[in-house]
């Protein structure tokens, strides 16, 4: 069973998925195309008239959720690092739990009919 301070360490060998780096780019861009063909429907223009607004719109909302992403990954990091320092500073808080069988764990079962 892994302690309660093995559970905050940073594992290099794990695999990130493909898009865990990049949905914020990604949503930043389909919310920033969105917002540039709301804004022409409620000005009653085509929604797809104004190509500048079309590419600015994503690249700007793009880069917005990147830095927001930094500044969540900065955060959870932090988080982290505090939650790490209090279990080492109060282990007696954090016992390691010990190992159950599946049949302690379940009561059992009567059918009722």
């Amino acid at each position: 069973m892994t302690s309660p301070l093995e559970l905050l360490q940073f594992n290099e060998d794990r695999e990130r998925p493909w898009l865990s780096n990049k949905w914020g780019i990604v949503l930043g861009a389909t919310m920033g195309f969105g917002l540039a063909c709301w804004a022409n429907f409620l000005r009653r223009r085509p929604v797809f008239s104004g190509a500048q607004q079309h590419i600015a719109y994503p690249v700007i909302g793009a880069t917005l959720f990147h830095f927001i992403d930094g500044y969540r990954d900065k955060y959870l990091a932090e988080r982290d690092a505090v939650l790490r320092h209090y279990i080492e500073l109060h282990p007696e808080d954090f016992p390691t739990p010990e190992r159950k069988k599946y049949s302690e764990v379940f009561e059992r079962w009567i059918p009722v009919r």
